[in-house]
């Protein structure tokens, strides 16, 4: 058994290269191998956003705190509320954030596939993300 006590991983920012705006990446786990599992809390500041990725094994989003939004390739932008939990298909192409004047946390879950968690692609544009609504 391992227990990580809460504040002993510190939070980092979530890179310029993967996200737009503000976000705060608090690290929960990783399990050691075999296992493939790992979690994070994420905060979104108003506004910011991921990049579009994708995941070899999907991905789970638990909204905890705030509003947000969420699309697939192809699909509707959709608000995200708190107890909201989304499932992303392996390889399904998508981005999360919050929602334009609210702050927006959630816990993320993927597994990785040969060492590899997640694929990083272009930023999403302001059109994409409907600044506007």
């Amino acid at each position: 058994m391992d227990i990580i006590r809460a504040g002993t991983v510190a939070a980092q920012s979530g890179p310029a290269e993967w996200f737009t705006g503000e976000v705060t990446i608090e690290p929960l786990f990783t399990a050691p191998d075999p296992a493939r599992a790992a979690g994070s809390r994420v905060t979104f500041a108003p506004g910011a956003r991921t990049a579009w990725h994708t995941h070899p094994l999907g991905q789970t989003l638990i909204v905890t705190d705030g509003l947000g939004r969420a699309q697939r390739e192809g699909g509707p932008v959709v608000d995200l509320h708190p107890g909201d939990v989304v499932w992303f298909a392996p390889g399904e192409r998508h981005w999360h954030g919050a929602a334009p004047g609210q702050v927006m946390t959630h816990l993320a879950i993927h597994e990785r596939l040969n060492g590899e968690a997640v694929h990083w692609l272009e930023h999403v544009t302001d059109a994409e993300y409907g600044s506007e609504q």
